[in-house]
């Protein structure tokens, strides 16, 4: 049987060379402010996985994406055991774009903290009076680069972007800024109001993209799972406040409350954390979560 290494580790995924495609294995590791924590989080790796296949066929009549197979049945036989299994992506080889393209239908989070100060997120200029949670009268694209392990993202403008993806893409900036921006913006909407529909709202998210090999930019990563969105009840909601959170921002909170925590969460916020996701998976799929 032919053994495999990870040709790329990040904060939660192991990245596999698998010749003409990739496997990606979600792992049970949880980040937080650009930290891996000490502790895992059970049947993660395999909600994102699962719930990430979900977006990706809802989302394929916008654009393509860069889905093969979650089976491990279809990968080789290294993976096809109980540690590989339910959270192992066999996808398409892409060039990754250097962007993460965030959308934001909701002010919050770091967002709401540059509009106190500024009245302005990323560069746009937003009305006046808004309250924390509030719905944007539109969604607003903010994009930012990408770090690398450990490091922290940079928000940057629409314009900053085109810069990026020109010195990487001569000729093509503002092509590719162009279709990121739509791209974001159009999966946001129609992601967004279906959840709003389950009970779900979700109230930003990023997006990664890569193209193919014809040049084609296509979606890659994951797609709107709790690692990515900030995802809140619909039940309940009000602006004006923090919201509760079926994502991963319940861990943030509980970390900003706890500084002296050395990363290492107690035994009932792991279990916390765990019935979200799984929450979240449930109500925005229609199907109990099968480990």
């Amino acid at each position: 049987m032919k053994e495999f290494k990870p040709i790329k580790e990040g904060k939660v995924r192991e990245i596999y060379d698998n010749g003409n495609s990739l496997i990606m294995v979600a792992t049970d590791r949880i980040s937080a402010f650009d930290h891996i924590l000490k502790n895992t989080i059970v049947n993660k790796g395999k909600i994102l996985t699962q719930m990430s296949r979900f977006w990706f066929d809802f989302t394929k009549d916008i654009i393509p994406n860069d889905l093969i197979s979650i089976d491990t049945k279809d990968m080789p036989e290294f993976f096809q055991n109980e540690k590989f299994d339910g959270r192992s992506t066999m996808c398409r080889k892409l060039k990754m774009l250097p962007l993460e393209c965030i959308v934001r239908g909701y002010i919050t989070g770091s967002g709401w903290a540059s509009y106190q100060k500024t009245g302005k997120v990323c560069g746009i200029e937003l009305p006046e009076g808004l309250n924390e949670s509030q719905k944007l009268p539109e969604p607003i694209y903010t994009p930012s680069t990408k770090a690398d392990l450990g490091d922290h993202d940079e928000n940057i403008s629409y314009e900053e972007s085109i810069d990026v993806l020109e010195k990487e893409f001569p000729g093509k900036g503002q092509e590719y800024a162009e279709k990121l921006r739509d791209y974001t913006i159009a999966l946001y909407k129609k992601c967004a109001d279906y959840a709003y529909g389950r009970g779900i709202i979700i109230a930003d998210t990023k997006f990664e993209f890569g193209l193919d090999e014809n040049g084609n930019i296509v979606l890659g990563d994951e797609v709107l799972t709790p690692d990515s969105s900030r995802f809140w009840p619909l039940e309940g909601y009000e602006a004006g406040k923090s919201q509760p959170s079926y994502d991963k921002q319940f861990v943030r909170d509980w970390l900003k409350a706890n500084p002296d925590s050395d990363y290492l969460l107690p035994d009932d916020v792991i279990q916390k954390t765990i019935d979200k996701y799984q929450e979240a998976f449930e109500l925005l799929t229609g199907k109990p979560f099968e480990a």
